[in-house]
């Protein structure tokens, strides 16, 4: 069967069961976990993406993509309404307007703005690059070949054959290091976006802090050096902390930075599984092949590279157990978070 026609078969099934719910004015959350959920039968078809010719995948996964978009967008119409009604059944128009409440920072705003501060007084400055970039910048220039699973559409948004938005803010490295010459000490932040499960740990659109140090004789002991240094300015000194070995294209050797969360409760044991740490970061060495991309002297020149997962810092900071709250624009959430 082809991948148009299961997703015309998905989407008659999808506005039956959106219309029966609307009719009935029942919870959205069935729809929910029925078309959207990690078991849901939209992320079925993105199975049947392994059996697409691969010159097919690049169309087959938006139509998959924007399929979903369409069932997003008609079950968030339904949450509207259904929060819609429950506020102007607790709205009293006879009360008399107040200017008491005033404004906060976003908690992501902040993560931000502070890591950008601990970083500027060694050094760092703050660049930015484009949310929409092309396969190139993406994959291509930081040792992503075309044959690598990062590139799988389950990973990526794609727009089309060459456009996509960003899973990383690394290639705002390689803008900058095409126009500019070392030593570079630069943070890249901004959102990025990856085709991920909605979870309490995960979700769709998210957040990073780039760093990369490039200069002459840079070493891995540097690295870990001005990570250990901002988890201390950042959680305080006494803060536990870990790297381990790992794997990024871009980088060789590399690793992964954990900060010890505790496991005092339930949701600890939930959100570290089981562990009592909490990965925030990857990084490693510059990989030669990268700085082949921006013509840069690989036998002079080394350098390190980190990213930021700015979600999991806030949950550290801050002890929010479930990463869809920094989303959901929740007044009360959002007023507990002062400068």
């Amino acid at each position: 069967m082809s991948i148009n026609k299961k997703i015309d078969e998905l989407k008659n099934s999808f506005i039956s069961d959106y219309e029966s719910l609307k009719n009935d004015k029942g919870n959205p959350t069935s729809l929910i976990n029925k078309y959207l959920g990690r078991k849901g039968l939209i992320n079925e078809l993105y199975k049947f993406l392994a059996t697409v010719d691969s010159k097919e995948k690049s169309i087959a996964g938006k139509l998959i993509n924007d399929f979903k978009n369409e069932v997003t967008i008609a079950i968030n119409k339904l949450n509207i309404k259904e929060k819609s009604k429950s506020n102007s059944e607790n709205l009293d128009l006879s009360l008399p307007e107040t200017y008491e409440s005033v404004g906060s920072i976003h908690p992501i705003t902040l993560i931000i703005d502070e890591i950008k501060d601990i970083f500027s007084k060694i050094g760092f400055s703050s660049i930015y690059g484009p949310e929409v970039d092309s396969d190139y910048y993406n994959f291509e220039a930081l040792n992503i070949p075309k044959h690598h699973p990062a590139r799988d559409m389950q990973d990526t948004f794609y727009i089309n054959e060459n456009l996509l938005l960003r899973t990383h803010s690394s290639g705002s490295q390689i803008h900058f290091m095409e126009n500019n010459s070392p030593p570079i000490r630069i943070l890249s932040p901004g959102r990025v976006y990856r085709n991920e499960d909605i979870s309490v740990r995960s979700y769709c659109l998210f957040h990073q802090i780039e760093g990369l140090y490039v200069d002459k004789k840079v070493s891995f002991s540097d690295l870990k050096g001005t990570l250990e240094y901002f988890a201390k300015e950042f959680f305080g000194h006494d803060v536990k902390t870990r790297f381990r070995p790992s794997y990024f294209p871009f980088t060789e050797p590399s690793a992964e930075m954990d900060v010890y969360w505790g496991l005092n409760s339930e949701s600890d044991y939930r959100i570290t599984k089981g562990t009592g740490w909490l990965e925030i970061l990857g990084c490693g060495m510059v990989d030669p092949e990268v700085f082949k991309s921006v013509n840069y002297d690989s036998k002079s020149l080394t350098g390190f590279a980190f990213g930021l997962g700015i979600e999991r810092i806030a949950m550290l900071k801050y002890g929010i157990e479930d990463i869809r709250l920094l989303y959901e624009g929740d007044a009360r959430f959002l007023r507990q978070f002062k400068k």
